[in-house]
């Protein structure tokens, strides 16, 4: 959630239909983000730009070092060298 006037977010476990406030400024807040929970994995490596491709049959992101994708269950194509 981000407060518009100062651009201060904040991350909060949001309800639907609620309103909430920012308690520095007494502004609304207003959503910007959703954090989605991640895919169950194998992979060793952590969640970072470097160690990520796309799933070429889902289009969804997975680790590099696996070989099945944990959203669709395909098999990924091997990543070129």
């Amino acid at each position: 959630m981000r407060t518009p006037s100062t651009g201060r977010e904040v991350v909060v476990l949001a309800e639907p239909d609620k309103i909430y406030v920012d308690h520095e400024t007494g502004e609304t807040l207003q959503p910007v983000a959703q954090l989605l929970p991640l895919a169950p994995t194998d992979s060793e490596l952590p969640w970072s730009i470097e160690n990520l491709r796309f799933c070429n049959h889902c289009d969804q992101l997975a680790q590099r070092d696996l070989l099945d994708c944990p959203w669709c269950g395909q098999r990924m194509d091997s990543i070129a060298s």
